[in-house]
């Protein structure tokens, strides 16, 4: 296939081409930037260099593409994705344009009015791990938030076995600051960043309307922002209708992610790693998912780590893209992380 990245200089567009230039399967033909337009790929990602010889061209330059990934600020995806159908082949859009079916709630969220509201039912939510069947003819996918995926599939499991309590469940997030693109404002500055654990969003966090879509369970979000590059980790506090042992949440993982490709169950009785962690899951595509049991407080401890800029974006972009073209779904996808890092 041939592929366009359109927005490539941030860091999500970053991580799409250093996974999509070595993708067997896919020849990048354009990536295009208006900030960076006539300068190698290489000026923007260094750890590109002699990777590629393209240079980035700006967003009206842009051609047809097999598979188009819009890499893009919020709100800028909405009105080029018509265009992009129009002229056949996939958009896989990595921005929060599409990822909500209903449209009243990007006021809400986004604090601003959907422009194509009636392409919302047409794309499809890009997690493989609950869609994938959808995904194998999808025109428009629209993949998931960080701390959405995280937090979704920490939480998928426990409900669709029944075993959450009519109340909502509490989920804390912590991200580091690739999560905020590479000009998130002054709070993203050394000196502010350096060595902080900031509750930077108690409640109202965007990425609750996706978990509430997904699971369609009441969730309160509560997001930090912590001194690492890379990584989400989301604990979930689920409170259970009955009493849980944890014999019976190992077997309700392993059938809800038993034969998935990028999910792993860490929970273990000893080691330092015996929960997930963000740090070894750098570059990868996996999300490591764990779980406690809490008969004290009537609930469920359920965690899950990524890479924000892999599983939580580009890594699961090229998932969603290997599902779509029938290719292996690791395809491209095979670097296990490096440990100590």
């Amino acid at each position: 296939m041939k592929a366009a990245v359109v927005g490539g200089s941030g860091y999500v567009g970053g991580e799409l081409l250093r996974l999509l230039l070595r993708h067997p399967e896919v020849e990048v033909v354009q990536v295009t930037s208006d900030s960076m337009a006539g300068k190698a790929v290489g000026r923007a990602h260094p750890n590109l260099r002699r990777a590629t010889e393209l240079l980035f061209v700006p967003h009206s330059a842009l051609d047809s593409a097999d598979v188009t990934f819009l890499a893009t600020p919020h709100g800028e995806a909405m009105a080029r994705v018509p265009e992009l159908l129009d002229r056949g082949g996939i958009v896989i859009d990595l921005s929060a344009d599409y990822r909500l079916r209903d449209a009243r709630r990007y006021p809400e969220y986004y604090r601003t009015e959907h422009a194509h509201p009636e392409l919302l039912a047409e794309a499809v939510y890009g997690l493989p791990e609950l869609h994938r069947e959808a995904l194998r003819s999808a025109r428009l996918i629209a993949v998931p938030g960080c701390i959405a995926t995280a937090s979704i599939l920490a939480l998928h499991p426990l409900v669709r076995s029944g075993l959450l309590a009519p109340r909502a469940v509490v989920v804390d997030a912590k991200s580091g600051s690739s999560a905020s693109g590479q000009e998130p404002g002054p709070a993203g500055s050394h000196a502010e960043r350096s060595g902080v654990m900031r509750a930077y969003a108690p409640a109202g966090h965007r990425h609750t309307a996706e978990i509430e879509q997904e699971t369609g369970v009441t969730v309160a979000l509560s997001c930090h922002a912590v001194e690492a590059v890379r990584g989400v980790l989301a604990t979930v506090h689920a409170f259970v209708a009955r009493p849980v042992e944890e014999k019976e949440l190992w077997r309700t993982y392993r059938a809800a992610y038993g034969k998935e490709p990028f999910v792993r169950l860490v929970h273990e009785s000893e080691g330092i790693h015996r929960e997930p962690e963000p740090k070894i899951l750098a570059g990868t595509n996996f999300c490591d998912v764990g779980f406690a049991a809490d008969p004290h407080a009537e609930r469920v401890v359920a965690i899950a780590a990524l890479d924000n800029l892999m599983k939580g974006a580009a890594g699961n972009a090229v998932q969603c893209l290997n599902v779509r073209a029938g290719w292996p779904e690791t395809t491209g996808l095979d670097f296990l992380g490096l440990h100590p890092l």
